[in-house]
């Protein structure tokens, strides 16, 4: 089953509007004018960045592909140059990206590639068609922007619910002056999988957007719950891949709809989808990607949660991780146990390796399922798939502990301006929204969170739901609090409120949003526009 989503229709009728144009537009006399993605305010910020001259060009084929997720697991999706994650982009800070975007999905499909993390030009940003039209089936477009922020970032599509399935792969932008010491590198990729196996991200959407009042759940789900969790009626919470039976009232069964799945890490319900599968680098639990090291050796791993709804609890069993960066920038150091990352984080730890065969876990945080990876350096027997190390339970430091280190904190001072974000919607009807108003493409500039350039830019986002939502701002990095990490994803746990801050210095129309893909498309999702 094929959806039709907003922004396809909105695209049939651009014509020769112009990628970025009705963006640009103000709503009425009164309202002012934006910067446009491709006016003169971007090309003037962006000849600022510190360019080395260098240039990595490369082609990305979006493309049908079928997968080997391991042992005997297949799964038809689509994917970057047939693989998933898709091949790792790697460059040197200050080095030009020149990417060429091939669609070749089927059956009119359109799509774009959003560069997740990266303070770029924003034409290039990805995001039709606030900053670009969407690429036509059988066209290209061609992305070409400075890299200059080392990080752990990467890339996908923003179209639709296309997030969910095998379009995503990393791009690692190096340090020249790194100042980290360590013997070697492991990108590790954090997945949830559907797509090809009980159905595909378009057949979740359109169940998801019935609601739970359009939902057979089997216990029955009473009504006036709008905003609360009910995640807890009429499911076991396994992460099962088997639907549920209809009953006699007639409903629609919930064949994707997940209950049940708790966390106090996340403050109470953990996610919406049922996944059969959890991948750490595109591999399931029995027959696990493999890294093979040397004991005594010092690995930094570069963990990516590419999921669309599932947070994950990390650890690798007998180590303590050190962590160094979240979201590119780094941190004061900080051992722990086991980290928690949401939909669209990375976080960066060193650890020193032991001796023998060790599980690295990804739980699905409240899923009562997950991913596992192995490092192997001496002799031993694996581990089975189902292995939970002790360290999943030890100490775990999540974003709003860390601190950001001193060379990249926010200079102090004074707030120009406070816009409050509040995150409303429920299951029940499935409406999430931002500040209760559902995005809409078709009118983007439609009551957008203004700034200004120069501006010191304070967000209030206020949990009015039950569920978290990892909260997303394009081209820009935010600060959590007056000294906490520096980052672009950040958690926003249910009925509670987190501020952050950021400098308003890359003009243009860039997009605010939950990166859970599913809430995101349904709505809770705004445009941050620089004032003309």
């Amino acid at each position: 089953m094929k959806s039709i989503n907003r922004r396809s229709v909105l695209l049939a009728g651009l014509g020769a509007v112009g990628a970025g144009a009705l963006a640009a537009c103000s709503n009425s006399g009164s309202t002012p004018a934006f910067v446009s993605p491709s006016g003169s305010a971007v090309a003037r910020v962006d000849k600022r960045r510190a360019g080395t001259g260098k240039e990595h060009k490369i082609t990305l084929t979006a493309a049908p592909a079928m997968l080997d997720l391991g042992g005997g697991v297949r799964a038809k999706t689509w994917t970057f140059d047939g693989q998933t994650p898709g091949k790792e982009v790697r460059l040197s800070a200050g080095d030009t990206l020149a990417a060429e975007l091939s669609n070749q999905l089927p059956g009119g499909t359109t799509t774009s590639i959003h560069w997740h993390g990266i303070t770029l030009r924003n034409d290039m940003d990805g995001v039709p068609p606030a900053t670009q039209t969407a690429v036509r089936a059988g066209s290209t477009f061609p992305y070409r922007f400075i890299a200059d922020v080392p990080g752990t970032y990467f890339f996908h599509p923003h179209v639709g619910v296309q997030l969910d399935r095998g379009l995503y792969a990393p791009l690692i932008v190096e340090d020249p002056r790194e100042p980290l010491a360590y013997d070697d590198e492991w990108v590790v990729v954090l997945d949830d999988w559907i797509d090809g196996v009980t159905g595909t991200p378009d057949e979740v959407f359109a169940e998801l957007r019935q609601g739970m009042g359009g939902m057979d759940m089997g216990g029955g789900s009473g009504s006036g719950m709008e905003g609360h969790d009910m995640h807890n009626m009429g499911d076991t919470g396994e992460d099962a891949a088997s639907p549920s039976p209809s009953s006699s009232s007639g409903g629609m069964s919930s064949k994707f709809m997940l209950m049940s799945a708790e966390s106090d890490l996340l403050g109470g319900d953990a996610g919406d989808v049922k996944y059969p599968y959890h991948l750490v680098n595109g591999r399931i639990p029995a027959d696990p990607d493999v890294y093979t090291g040397k004991p005594g050796r010092k690995v930094r791993l570069r963990i990516i949660n590419a999921g669309s709804d599932t947070a994950y609890r990390v650890a690798l069993g007998g180590h303590k991780l050190t962590i160094t960066h979240t979201d590119g920038y780094p941190v004061q150091h900080q051992q722990v146990d086991a980290l928690l990352i949401g939909m669209g984080e990375r976080y960066d730890v060193l650890v020193v390796l032991g001796d023998g065969v060790f599980p690295l876990v990804a739980t699905a945080e409240g899923k009562n399922t997950g991913g596992l990876a192995l490092v192997r350096t001496g002799s031993g027997s694996a581990p089975s798939a189902s292995v939970r190390p002790k360290e999943l339970g030890g100490m775990i430091m999540t974003a709003s502990q860390l601190r950001a280190a001193d060379d990249v904190r926010l200079k102090s001072a004074r707030t120009d301006v406070t816009h409050q974000i509040k995150l409303t919607g429920g299951m029940m009807h499935y409406n999430w929204a931002i500040n209760g108003r559902p995005f809409d493409m078709a009118n983007p500039d439609a009551d957008p969170i203004v700034v200004e350039e120069g501006q010191r830019v304070r967000l209030d986002f206020v949990n009015d739901t039950t569920m978290w939502h990892p909260m997303h701002l394009h081209g820009h990095t935010y600060q959590l609090g007056d000294s906490g990490p520096r980052k672009d994803t950040a958690i926003v746990l249910p009925k509670k409120k987190l501020s952050v801050f950021f400098d308003g210095d890359n003009p243009g129309q860039w997009m605010l949003h939950c990166h859970n893909a599913y809430h995101g498309e349904a709505g809770m999702m705004a445009n941050v526009a620089y004032r003309s």
